[in-house]
């Protein structure tokens, strides 16, 4: 059945509620405390965990395999190779003071967020060997990623989808990123809650995730606009009773992008100095053209090679499948953080071979095909997802073994 967004609550199954303590007079029932209510939605989301650690594992295994069988470090690929390696300089020696004239030489195009939970885990964890402390933020964010993404399938069509969705989440083609220093991890779990808070109704804490999602990846402004379109249009419902709350939320949200741009700018003394460190990346917004022509050209004039075969397929999926969400009629603020995601993705002129890790966060566009699978036979759903997690662990170990290039 279709979702549309209207009262937050609407859209949610029914469930038990957690049985309420009482007074020793039995006349005043107080709701469970925070304590509680964490042990029972752990309770509720324990079977989404671990079929999701259960298929990361399956994947490390097999690049783990694949890396000893090709004489390649296990710990260095996982920890320190390409993003990883700036993102530990970041969380070591800070930011670039300068624009300069040299990729190498500019890291002001990684959001801080991250680096700096791994100078955290530095500082609370010395002896531990470089990168460690960055490999155990995404594990753990991808953990709270997986609850996240089955919370909010489990709100709109009920526990089942919500454990095929976040399945499907770990056994994307490039998932093996989700247990490497990369902020994608850390940005689907701040992306996800955000999202569901905002299903919620709980326009704070909307505001507030988003807000540090901003300050985690450029494409936070995707989901600073979900919530903050969102929460404005909440406001003219006539059941609105408190106001305040999505005027708050809306305005938090987008703070965390806005403070990291404009502190870049102030860093560089020109206002647009952000987006001045992305042209030095050669990675500007024109609309779709170099993905068009780049796709184009794998088509008609080259014989791609497979990992790149594979991020086009995901791209051209990604599209069909914002398609099939908008004919569901998703709850509007999943729509908009999909449809921004992929028009930034989309319409980038960067490199072209990482869009499929960027459209990563992007697990509402899985809605869809976690629907129909949550609809099937049990035998036939176990084989499917199966199936996936073994192509997602084959992938992975292309990705980084039989690919020359950064994931």
């Amino acid at each position: 059945m279709p979702y549309g967004f209207s009262e937050p609550s609407t859209a949610a199954p029914t469930r038990v509620p957690a049985p309420a303590s009482r007074t020793p007079h039995g006349t005043a029932p107080t709701p469970p405390g925070l304590r509680a209510r964490t042990a029972d939605a752990l309770r509720h989301a324990w079977p989404a965990l671990a079929a999701y650690t259960a298929v990361r594992a399956l994947g490390l295994l097999v690049f783990t395999v694949w890396a000893h069988r090709d004489h390649r470090g296990v710990r260095h690929l996982l920890m320190e190779s390409w993003d990883c390696d700036w993102y530990l300089k970041i969380a070591q020696n800070g930011y670039a003071d300068e624009l300069g004239t040299r990729i190498d030489g500019n890291n002001l195009a990684f959001f801080p967020l991250y680096p700096l939970l791994v100078r955290a885990g530095d500082a609370l964890v010395p002896w531990l060997p470089r990168g460690a402390a960055g490999l155990s933020v995404s594990v753990a964010a991808s953990l709270l990623a997986a609850w996240g993404i089955f919370a909010v399938g489990d709100r709109l069509y009920g526990r089942r989808t919500g454990v095929v969705l976040a399945v499907l989440w770990g056994s994307l083609p490039v998932a093996l990123v989700q247990w490497m220093g990369y902020t994608e991890s850390l940005f689907t779990a701040l992306c996800a809650w955000s999202l569901y808070a905002v299903l919620s109704g709980r326009w704070l804490w909307a505001g507030s995730l988003a807000a540090l999602a901003g300050l985690t990846r450029p494409t936070g402004v995707a989901v600073a606009a979900a919530v903050s379109l969102t929460a404005l249009l909440a406001l003219r419902r006539p059941s609105a009773t408190r106001p305040l709350r999505p005027l708050l939320g809306a305005l938090v949200a987008p703070l965390g992008w806005l403070a990291y741009v404009g502190w870049v700018g102030l860093r560089l003394g020109r206002w647009d100095g952000y987006f001045a460190v992305q042209k030095l990346w050669r990675n500007e917004w024109d609309g779709g053209v170099a993905t068009y022509r780049r796709m184009r050209d794998l088509f008609v004039t080259e014989r791609p090679a497979l990992f790149v075969a594979m991020v086009t397929v995901v791209l051209l999926g990604a599209v069909v499948l914002f398609v099939l969400s908008a004919g569901d009629r998703q709850p509007l603020p999943l729509l908009v953080f999909s449809g921004l995601l992929l028009v930034i993705v989309l319409g980038s002129s960067g490199v072209y071979f990482p869009r499929a890790r960027f459209l990563l966060p992007g697990f509402p566009l899985l809605l869809p095909i976690a629907v129909a699978l949550a609809r099937a036979r049990a035998h036939v759903l176990v084989t499917l997802l199966t199936t996936a997690a073994l192509m997602s662990a084959v992938c992975g170990g292309h990705m980084l073994l039989g690919w020359h290039g950064p994931p």
